[in-house]
């Protein structure tokens, strides 16, 4: 059995099934438990680490998802390298369900959701210009296209709070502004990753036109998980195909990212 990991994965139920020689483990971490029980197991050659976002039932909405504990039980198992699966509504019209898009900025339009492991003992700024690690993208995006997938290769990411959908005029606000894609869960996702010097890469499956993109009723919760479902098991193909082929040694910068801050305490 596998009891550490180098790689981990966070995204939806319909994932349980992308690993071998797979055992479950508790976890317990300073910031509570994590989403469910982390699955550790082997794609290939490489050992790897599964927590599903929002539980195995599904029961954490994206504002309640335990986001600090899930990535600090991450680091804890040995992952250095995260890549993070999720849906997304389009901003653009050229950019249709079916699309993966891996991007390279990210806007934050939450609110209230705790993003920093630094609040008490003392202020610690990360850089944060480039969110995503530039390795794990290029990995994802070359496997996307060898996979077949419309892939998109960068553009951004804003996060919403949810857990309802945007308004038009929110949407119409978002796309006017240049972004590319609208989800609710890739926030604090990606800076507490940073936090944890650890690289992170979200792939994002276009499941949607957002609701300022084209005409209708807008998006529905049940046209989101129907989409998702149709496609998970090529989205499980393709996260698989990625972990393989990322680099066994980071030389990107994410690995340095806290060098030369004073931590108010130890990382795992």
């Amino acid at each position: 059995m596998v009891t550490r990991a180098d790689i981990g994965v966070i995204g939806g139920s319909g994932f349980y099934s992308l690993l071998d020689d797979a055992e479950e483990i508790e976890l317990a971490t300073p910031y509570g438990p994590p989403s469910d029980v982390v699955t550790v197991g082997r794609i290939g050659s490489r050992s790897v680490a599964f927590i599903p976002r929002h539980g195995r039932d599904h029961r954490f909405p994206p504002h309640r998802i335990p986001y600090r504990a899930n990535l600090w039980a991450l680091r804890s198992l040995g992952v250095r390298q995260v890549l993070a699966p999720s849906a997304v509504g389009s901003l653009r019209a050229e950019y249709g369900p079916g699309a993966i898009v891996v991007p390279d900025q990210l806007v934050d339009r939450t609110s209230g959701r705790t993003q920093t492991y630094y609040d008490i003992d003392g202020a610690v700024h990360v850089s944060f210009a480039d969110p995503y690690c530039p390795a794990g993208r290029s990995t994802a995006v070359a496997s996307a296209r060898a996979g077949g997938w419309e892939t998109v290769d960068g553009g951004t990411l804003v996060v919403i709070e949810g857990p309802r959908f945007s308004t038009r005029a929110e949407s119409q606000w978002f796309a006017g502004n240049g972004w590319s894609i609208v989800g609710m869960t890739g926030f604090p996702e990606a800076i507490l990753a940073r936090e944890l010097a650890l690289c992170y890469t979200s792939i994002s499956l276009v499941t949607d036109h957002d609701a300022g993109v084209e005409a209708g009723q807008g998006v529905t919760h049940d046209e989101v998980l129907e989409f998702f479902a149709q496609n998970v098991t090529r989205m499980r193909t393709l996260v698989a195909e990625t972990v393989q082929s990322l680099p066994e040694e980071r030389t990107c910068p994410c690995g340095s990212a806290l060098d030369g801050i004073k931590l108010p305490f130890e990382l795992p």
